[in-house]
């Protein structure tokens, strides 16, 4: 009985680190920038909106894909962003604050935070990839599917974007990628 037992917390402790492993470890924006001075890496920004439609779909579809979660995981600072909240941001010098945010309209249509005018986000869901001393390198506004993200999870991870200088040559990139992420 002693082993049967033993063996079951073995098990239930093994699932539980596998489940923790295919979530997203999302942090604040702070969070990643005191993460990256210690260990240089790139950030990923999921700005969102509680009212947007896509960008729950997002949450839930594309940002649930196991294989997408470990590599945002293993490559980047992942931080999830309420465009229109109220979190404190400290970036570059500046302090961005949403002082018209109103907690009695949290579910719907808010004020506008100053980091998102600040980033130039003018849609929800944006994503947005800062390199390892948190500059901007781009962003991408709409809903994509796991594997649609993942070429740019990839193309930004491995520095590919660097070679590329044309429209022609990411073209060629993304017809020659071969997407790895299984569906879930």
């Amino acid at each position: 009985m002693t082993k049967k037992l033993i063996a079951m917390v073995v098990l239930l402790f093994a699932a539980t680190i596998t489940l923790e492993a295919q979530e997203i470890k999302w942090m604040t924006f702070d969070q990643a920038i005191a993460a990256q001075k210690k260990k240089p890496k790139k950030i990923f920004i999921d700005v969102y909106t509680s009212w947007c439609g896509p960008c729950k779909m997002l949450s839930s579809n594309t940002f649930a894909n196991k294989d997408l979660a470990k590599y945002v995981n293993d490559n980047y600072y992942a931080v999830k962003f309420n465009g229109e909240g109220n979190e404190v941001v400290n970036y570059k010098g500046q302090r961005f604050e949403n002082k018209g945010y109103d907690p009695a309209l949290a579910d719907r249509r808010n004020s506008i935070h100053p980091f998102t005018n600040y980033l130039q986000v003018q849609a929800y869901p944006t994503m947005l990839f800062l390199d390892e001393n948190a500059d901007l390198i781009t962003s991408i506004a709409s809903y994509m599917t796991p594997s649609q993200l993942e070429v740019y999870l990839k193309l930004f991870a491995t520095n590919d974007y660097k070679k590329i200088t044309t429209q022609q040559e990411f073209q060629n990139y993304q017809n020659n990628f071969k997407s790895t992420f299984k569906a879930n």
